[in-house]
């Protein structure tokens, strides 16, 4: 009976801090796009950049 007296309160406040975990991590954004990283990796980003404009090798 002891035991619960530790326990409860324990699994109440572990849940606590996951509840607010989670309210912070909606609020600042961090489940408004789901799908995006999935679909990122099929984009194919191998285009070959464009020339950059190279000054030191000028001379």
């Amino acid at each position: 009976m002891s035991g619960l007296l530790i326990l409860i309160p324990i699994a109440l406040g572990m849940g606590l801090i996951g509840l607010i975990a989670f309210l912070w991590a909606a609020r600042s954004g961090q489940f408004d796009d789901p799908d995006g990283a999935a679909t990122r990796i099929l984009v194919d980003e191998d285009r070959p950049l464009p020339p950059s404009e190279n000054h030191d090798s000028e001379e």
